[in-house]
């Protein structure tokens, strides 16, 4: 589903951040201890600010703060990403089928979200024009490896075998178990445009030859008893490249999803929507099907799919009643909220699990130390705030959450003034190149520090925020 770490509404700490300078100057809001507010009572006042944009096209474009007690204590560019379970992420590109690498870019698809399984609906912070954020994950290569020759017989121009790629020359047959050797993922964002709300991100793997990069940015609607979000207009999706595979590019794209529970006290997320991965130079495409809600309203969470061949230069099927069964490589099946499942021609009869998710767990990041991170750095930029809700002092924490807010319009005026352009730190566009953002020399340089442990990093000579 799409992210939405660069929302303009409201949909570890250091001392010396500009947040927590913020928090010590005088202000008539006393820094004492109140009542934490129950999910009913949080749900219950967030409805009542919903309830003011019912008919708004479009309200992650729409200017409006919420008070301190309703956000979690989490920057957006902190929490939003797509590495929940980055073991999945090294594996993408092992099998020297290219049927087989699809199903490890899928596998990575149905893990990404693994917060949403795990953990409830939640807002994080809005993040300000130039925040930025960065970490490490250090993650076993240990993904079983996907195989699908052994699984199927064999039938004129549908087996997976007769799709090897002709253009690169496949490394070694692998191993059929790994050795479980730690790889090291790093990842940069920053929040590169706010009108519109856009920021960019790159995940890089240097030793398996992996990358992803993307805009995130959405628009959500309020019906009236559930938000529906989508991608906007920047937002086309995640691009993975696997150098080693002749950089074969996959785009992943986001489908709708719908924040529900609004009017029960309960929030949660379904998917009800169609989305797509095109791999243009395996000639192999994907589309998944999520499944709305069933009778009397119990949620599915069911996912179908097909993975077939297609022709890049006319890449018109966008329903899976639309693939010929002759090129159906793979249906695919599941909850994806548990578990999902793959089969194979001729029969599609004996199911092969992609991925169990009900053992997994979010991964932890590995963070820059405090000292190390700049003022813009969202851990630093927010800490003010953070420490004010994780102390319960909401009214305190809404004071200089608005101050950071009115900081960012100021800076917005002072370059209308002067006529000066924002331009990103790390990356070379606000939203350009189109979907494929494209790092600077700077954020390059980032990502090969990060890669081995250095975070060291001059502050940014212009400030959004």
């Amino acid at each position: 589903m799409a992210s939405t770490s660069s929302g303009s509404s409201e949909t570890a700490s250091v001392a010396t951040s500009p947040a927590a300078s913020a928090s010590s100057t005088p202000s008539s809001v006393a820094a004492v201890s109140e009542k934490t507010p129950d999910e009913t009572s949080k749900l219950r006042m967030f409805l009542g600010i919903l309830r003011k944009f019912i008919g708004v096209a479009d309200i992650a474009s729409v200017r409006f703060s919420l008070p301190a007690q309703l956000l979690e204590p989490t920057p957006n560019l902190e929490y939003w990403n797509y590495l929940d379970q980055p073991n999945t992420f090294v594996a993408i590109g092992d099998s020297d089928e290219p049927v087989d690498r699809m199903l490890e870019v899928l596998r990575f698809w149905f893990t990404k979200d693994l917060k949403y399984v795990k953990g409830k609906p939640c807002k994080p912070y809005n993040s300000t024009l130039g925040e930025f954020f960065r970490c490490n994950w250090e993650t076993e290569d240990s993904a079983p490896l996907i195989d699908t020759a052994g699984k199927t017989q064999s039938l004129p121009g549908s087996s997976a075998s007769s799709f090897k790629s002709k253009k690169s020359t496949p490394p070694p047959p692998a191993a059929t178990t790994k050795s479980g050797k730690k790889i090291r993922v790093s990842y940069l964002t920053e929040q590169t445009s706010h009108h519109p709300p856009v920021s960019a991100f790159y995940v890089d793997c240097p030793e398996k030859g992996i990358s992803a990069r993307g805009f995130d940015q959405l628009s959500a609607k309020f019906t009236g008893t559930s938000i529906k979000v989508t991608p906007g207009e920047h937002n086309l999706g995640i691009f993975i490249s696997i150098q080693k595979r002749d950089n074969e590019e996959y785009q992943l794209t986001h489908p709708a999803a719908h924040l529900g529970g609004l009017l029960r006290g309960s929030l949660s997320v379904t998917v009800g929507d169609h989305c797509y991965v095109t791999c243009p130079k395996t000639k192999i495409k994907t589309i998944l099907q999520y499944l709305e809600e069933g009778w009397l309203g119990k949620a599915q969470n069911k996912v179908e799919g097909v993975v077939f061949r297609y022709d890049p230069e006319k890449d018109d099927k966008i329903r899976t009643k639309d693939v010929p069964e002759k090129d159906i490589l793979a249906r695919i099946s599941g909850n994806w909220r548990e578990q999902v499942s793959f089969t194979l021609p001729p029969k599609f009869d004996k199911p092969h699990v992609i991925v169990d998710l009900r053992p997994l767990e979010v991964v932890p990041k590995i963070l820059p130390p405090e000292s190390l991170q700049l003022p813009n750095e969202s851990l630093r930029f927010w800490s003010g705030v953070t420490d004010a809700i994780m102390a319960r002092q909401f009214s305190r924490a809404t004071t200089i959450k608005q101050e950071l807010e009115e900081r960012q319009r100021s800076k917005a005026r002072e370059r209308e003034a002067t006529g000066t352009e924002w331009s990103p730190r790390f990356f070379t566009g606000a939203v350009t190149p189109l979907g494929r953002p494209h790092l600077t020399d700077e954020g390059k340089e980032v990502l090969r520090n990060m890669q081995q442990e250095k975070w060291e990093l001059e502050e940014s000579q212009f400030l959004g925020a």
